[in-house]
């Protein structure tokens, strides 16, 4: 094989394992969705960067509405670690709005591996999953929605 045709190889097996990384898959299943209050459920899928604060960084926002208890969601070309946040955003604002204190949250919130929020929004490292841990269990990640 000459050079040029080992270096088109090597291209070329790169590009095939990055289609393979694309299409790992998460099934996840929204548990505890207060049906009487209004608004929306957005399931957000990050990776480190902006979890699980700044939603312009989250890799994916599915919306849906809020009139079903539990929700089987499939997230697509999800990264190899990531965590999932998911908002009752009840005014639809897209945004988490608190409540009197200004710090503690109004709506609903559920995060990945159930971690939760004490005083500060919870880690990613608290919340990171990864995609070989959930394909080894062939079950969907439950989250559990948490309201104030």
């Amino acid at each position: 094989m000459t050079l040029k045709q080992t270096v088109i190889a090597m291209i070329l097996g790169g590009i095939s394992m990055s289609v393979d990384a694309l299409e790992n898959s998460v099934e996840v299943r929204v548990k505890g969705i207060d049906t009487s209050r209004p608004g929306q459920i957005l399931v957000m899928l990050f990776q480190e960067e902006g979890f699980p604060k700044a939603h312009d960084k989250a890799l994916r926002i599915l919306r849906y509405p809020s009139t079903e208890t539990e929700r089987v969601v499939v997230l697509k070309n999800v990264p190899t670690l990531f965590a999932i946040k998911v908002l009752h955003d009840e005014d639809e604002d897209g945004k988490v709005t608190k409540n009197w204190t200004g710090i503690l949250p109004k709506e609903g919130l559920g995060f990945s591996k159930g971690a939760r929020i004490t005083y500060k929004a919870p880690s990613f490292a608290s919340a990171r999953l990864s995609v070989a841990d959930l394909e080894e269990s062939n079950t969907p990640h439950d989250i559990t929605m948490r309201y104030p």
